[in-house]
């Protein structure tokens, strides 16, 4: 059964991911001209670079879920995928991880400059704001439902989200103690965005009320549960599957649960905050399959 579970979601992954693929290739085309030509080189560069494509996916399977279309959530979906790879280019700076791989390349300051690659962050970044609110300006997409979404993911992204997470992670004088920091650092810098893409795709299709609440609970633990396993990775993980550096939590002296756990420990919280993931998705039933499926995945992965 599992075997049929992980061969079902992998192969989800890879049509998604080939259409998200598509569709941020498209952007970059639309995009020549406008830009210059060798920032959005920098931007195509780790855009296109490859990935999971995770957060599309949660994006188009949240508004699934509620009855949506793909095409009204499409630009929400690449939305999070520019946002996310803004993220990891800035993540990936000498000021911050300092690192040199990334999805299996050279990261981006590596290759175009460390200047470069933070305007190509930063352009990312507003690109995505940009792409929702142009491209979701429409008379028959109720603007409120927009509006709620575009505020969620703003909340997502910033000083309460993504940039408070890696202030709490890299700034030693913010630092704290103990598991609850951990898992801090864990909400605000990665399950906050992985939350966000399943939301705000149900925004955009009209949910409301106990379901979008109970789907909003799904969100937070399946991205503690995707940042356990990344923990985990870092310490055992191979470079050459994850496509990224490992050990280098350890050698930066980073607080994670693998840390403060070790790897059973931190395999033990993974477990239960998959459990309460798969619980919050109950009021749904088999519509919730790919969701509840996934999780499992997330759970069990090598990269």
């Amino acid at each position: 059964m599992k075997q049929r579970r992980d061969a079902r979601i992998s192969a989800l992954l890879k049509v998604e991911a080939g259409r998200v693929d598509h569709w941020l290739e498209m952007c970059c085309i639309e995009a020549e001209g406008r830009f210059p030509q060798r920032l959005l080189a920098s931007m195509r560069y780790s855009l296109l670079a490859g990935g999971k494509r995770l957060r599309p996916l949660l994006c188009l399977l949240g508004s699934r879920l509620f009855g949506g279309s793909d095409e009204n959530v499409r630009p929400m979906a690449l939305a999070l995928e520019m946002l996310h790879t803004a993220s990891l280019i800035h993540d990936d700076l000498p000021s911050m991880d300092n690192d040199d791989m990334r999805r299996g390349k050279a990261t981006n300051h590596v290759v175009f400059g460390e200047g470069m690659a933070l305007l190509a962050g930063d352009s990312l970044l507003v690109w995505s704001f940009q792409e929702i609110a142009e491209k979701l300006q429409r008379d028959d997409l109720p603007h409120h439902r927009v509006l709620k979404a575009l505020a969620y993911f703003a909340a997502a992204v910033g000083p309460a989200g993504v940039c408070g997470g890696q202030v709490y992670d890299s700034d030693p004088l913010s630092q704290g103690e103990g598991l609850d920091f951990v898992r801090r650092i864990a909400t605000d810098k990665t399950a906050r965005l992985i939350q966000a893409a399943l939301v705000c795709g149900a925004l955009i299709a009209g949910a409301e009320g106990t379901p979008l609440a109970s789907l909003e609970r799904y969100g937070l633990h399946l991205g503690l549960t995707f940042q356990i396993v990344d923990d985990i990775l870092d310490v055992i993980g191979d470079r050459g599957e994850l496509g990224k550096s490992v050990g280098k939590d350890e050698a930066q002296g980073k607080k994670t649960f693998a840390a403060l756990l070790g790897i059973e420990g931190a395999r033990q919280a993974a477990e239960e905050e998959t459990e309460k993931a798969v619980s919050a998705l109950g009021l749904f039933g088999d519509e919730a399959g790919d969701l509840r499926d996934l999780a499992l995945w997330l759970r069990d992965r090598s990269r």
